[in-house]
C-alpha cells in the first residue's frame, strides 16, 4: 500500500476531483481547542509515542494524530469528554497502541510524564464484522482516566452490488467524508493544535444542525445505523435534522437495511444511549414522525406477529415526559420512578405500549412465548433480562393492578383491606420485580386508550391523573408500599412445628395467609395469631393436622 505525506500529497490526491471536493479539501481551521492538564499530559504522551515510531521505523511518512468526532464536538459545545478517538495516518491502532505500553515500561518515559501503574490499562481489541456494518478493528486502551480509541484514518470504496466496502488507509478527509455527521467529522491535529474541517461541520454546529457529510442515502446504505445515531446526537444536542437526511431516513431501502444489515446489538446499544440520555422524549419522538417503530421496536425472528397502531403513541411519550420534568414529593413519577436504572425502564416500558393489546403468540411446543411487548424489546432492542421481566409481569398483572385502582377511585367497601392491596403489591414484586414500574406500565396503557392529542389540559386529562394519584396515594395511606420487603413473624421450620405436622405443598400458601394476618395486625409480634389462622383454614389449605 502507497503512503503519502499528510503535508502535501493530500492536496495532490484531491486536485482530480470535482470541483465541489476540491473545495472542500483545505480544511478549514476553528479556535485552537483549551486542553485541561490531564489531555495536555495524553497529547503529550501519544506524541512522544508517534516521535518514536518515526525514529524507530524510518523509511516512512511521519506519524500524524488527530482526535476525531466526538471529543472534538464536544469541546467546542463546552461539554465534558471521556472517550476520545485517536486517528492515525500510517499505521494500524492495534501497532500505535502496542508501541504505547512497551514504552510506558521505559523508566524515563514513566518519569519524564509521571506515568504511574494506574494511569495505563489493558489494551482491548474490537474486531471487525463487514457483515454488521462494522468496518474497523478498533484498539482501546485506559489511559490518564480518558478511554483511548486507536484507529487509521481510513477510505471506504464500494465495489457493484456489494454492501461490503473494501476498506484501507486514507486521508484525513476521506475519513471526514465517510462519518455519519458532519459535527462528528471535525478533528483535533495533536502536530499541529488545530481544528480540521473538511465538510462544514463547524457551520452546521453554528446552525445546530445535524447533516450527512455525503448524500444522505448514500451514508445512510454504508451504515445504515448512522440513521438512529443521528436521532441520538439530533435529541443530545437538541438540534435539528437536515430535511434532505430526513427524507432520506424513512426511505424503505434504508430501513430494510436496518432490518437485515444492523445486529440488534448495535442497534439496542443507540436505543439504549438515547433512553439514558436527558431528551428521552425527543429521541422516541424522532423515531415516531420519521416511521422508525416498526423497523426498531420488533422482533425480527417473528414473521407472523402483529402490526401495532402508533397512531397515540405520542400521547404516552409526552404523558410520561411532563410526569418526569414536573415531579413533586408524592406525585405520581415521584412515587413510581426511584433511580436511574427505573427511569430508563419507563422509557422503555413507554415504547412497548402499543404492543400491549397483543397478548403473545400461541404455543407451539414447550414453554409458552413471552408477550409481544416483551419480545419488542428483548429482540427488536436486545433490551437487559430485568427490563424484560418487567415487561412480562405487567402484562400478566394488568388486570389485577386496574382493579384495585379502579376500586379505589370507585371507593368499593374493601378498599380499606390492607392486607388485599398488601398482598398484591407482593405478588406483582415476586414475579417480575420493580412493582411500582408494572404500575407505572399500567398508567401508560391506559392513558393510550383514554388520552389523545384533544385531551390535553382538558379535565378529561385532570381526572385521569387524579384518579392514579388517588390510588397512589391510597397505598400510602395504607402503609404496603413497603410490602415486599415484610419479614415474617414465623418461618417454615416454627410453623411446622407450631402445627405438629410435617412440612408439605401446603407451606407456601400457609405463609401467605401468616403474611395476611401480619399486615392485618401490623401492631402484634407475637406469630400466635398467625398460626390459628393457619389451623383454622387447614381444610382449605390441606394440612393434616389431626
Amino acid at each position: 500500500m502507497s503512503k503519502r505525506n499528510p503535508d502535501t500529497s493530500e492536496k495532490e490526491h484531491f486536485a482530480s476531483r470535482s470541483p465541489q471536493i476540491r473545495k472542500m479539501s483545505e480544511p478549514t481551521a476553528a479556535t485552537t481547542i483549551q486542553l485541561t492538564p490531564q489531555e495536555e499530559r495524553l497529547k503529550s504522551l501519544l506524541l512522544e509515542v508517534a516521535r518514536h515510531v518515526d525514529e524507530t521505523q524510518g523509511g516512512r511518512d511521519a506519524v500524524i494524530l488527530r482526535w476525531a468526532g466526538g471529543w472534538v464536538r464536544d469541546k467546542l459545545l463546552d461539554i465534558q469528554s471521556h472517550d476520545i478517538d485517536t486517528a492515525i495516518n500510517v499505521t494500524t491502532g492495534a501497532h500505535f497502541s502496542a508501541e504505547i505500553v512497551a514504552l510506558c515500561k521505559n523508566p524515563e518515559m514513566v518519569k519524564k510524564h509521571g506515568v504511574t501503574s494506574t494511569d495505563i490499562g489493558n489494551l482491548h481489541k474490537i474486531a471487525a464484522n463487514p457483515e454488521k456494518s462494522k468496518h474497523l478493528e478498533t484498539t482501546t486502551i485506559k489511559l490518564f482516566d480518558f478511554d483511548v480509541d486507536f484507529v487509521n484514518l481510513r477510505k471506504e470504496t464500494y465495489n457493484g452490488d456489494s454492501r461490503n466496502p473494501q476498506v484501507g488507509f486514507g486521508t484525513a478527509e476521506e475519513d471526514a467524508l465517510r462519518r455519519d455527521a458532519t459535527v462528528n467529522a471535525l478533528f483535533y491535529n495533536l502536530n499541529t493544535g488545530k481544528v480540521e474541517d473538511f465538510t462544514g461541520g463547524l457551520a452546521d454546529m453554528g446552525n445546530k444542525l445535524i447533516k450527512t457529510p455525503l448524500d444522505p442515502l448514500q451514508t445512510f446504505m454504508d451504515d445504515p445505523l448512522r440513521v438512529l445515531r443521528l436521532i441520538r446526537f439530533a435529541s443530545r444536542l437538541q438540534f435539528t435534522i437536515d430535511p434532505d437526511a430526513e427524507k432520506m431516513m424513512g426511505n424503505s431501502k434504508v430501513l430494510q437495511a436496518l432490518r437485515l444489515k444492523i445486529s440488534r446489538e448495535r442497534v439496542g446499544m443507540e436505543v439504549e444511549k438515547m433512553l439514558k440520555g436527558e431528551h428521552p422524549k425527543d429521541a422516541l419522538e424522532r423515531i415516531d414522525t420519521l416511521g422508525l417503530y416498526h423497523t426498531v421496536f420488533m422482533d425480527p425472528g417473528s414473521s407472523n406477529a402483529p402490526y401495532p397502531d402508533i397512531s397515540n403513541w405520542g400521547t404516552v411519550y409526552e404523558c410520561l415526559d411532563r410526569l418526569r420534568k414536573g415531579p413533586t414529593p408524592g406525585s405520581i413519577y415521584d412515587i413510581l420512578v426511584h433511580t436511574e436504572e427505573a427511569a430508563y425502564f419507563s422509557w422503555v416500558l413507554a415504547a412497548v405500549v402499543p404492543w400491549a393489546p397483543f397478548n403473545r403468540e400461541a404455543p407451539t411446543v414447550g414453554k409458552e412465548p413471552p408477550p409481544y411487548a416483551t419480545l419488542a424489546a428483548k429482540e427488536g432492542i436486545k433490551a437487559p433480562n430485568k427490563v424484560c421481566e418487567v415487561i412480562t409481569a405487567a402484562v400478566e398483572h394488568r388486570a389485577n393492578i386496574m382493579a384495585l385502582k379502579n376500586a379505589v377511585c370507585a371507593k368499593e367497601p374493601y378498599i380499606h383491606e390492607r392486607d388485599r392491596f398488601g398482598m398484591a403489591i407482593r405478588q406483582w414484586e415476586a414475579h417480575g420485580g420493580q412493582w411500582s414500574l408494572q404500575v407505572l406500565s399500567a398508567f401508560l396503557m391506559e392513558a393510550s386508550q383514554i388520552l389523545d392529542a384533544t385531551t390535553r389540559g382538558t379535565s378529561k386529562e385532570v381526572d385521569f391523573l387524579a384518579g392514579w394519584q388517588l390510588f397512589l396515594d391510597h397505598l400510602q395511606e395504607l402503609d404496603v408500599m413497603e410490602a415486599p420487603l415484610l419479614k415474617r413473624l414465623i418461618d417454615r421450620t416454627q410453623l411446622a412445628k407450631a402445627l405438629g405436622v410435617q412440612p408439605g405443598r401446603w407451606m407456601t400458601p400457609a405463609l401467605d395467609v401468616c403474611v395476611a394476618w401480619q399486615l392485618r395486625n401490623p401492631e402484634v409480634t407475637d406469630p400466635a395469631g398467625a398460626v390459628e389462622e393457619v389451623r383454622s383454614k387447614k381444610d382449605e389449605l390441606g394440612i393434616p393436622i389431626v
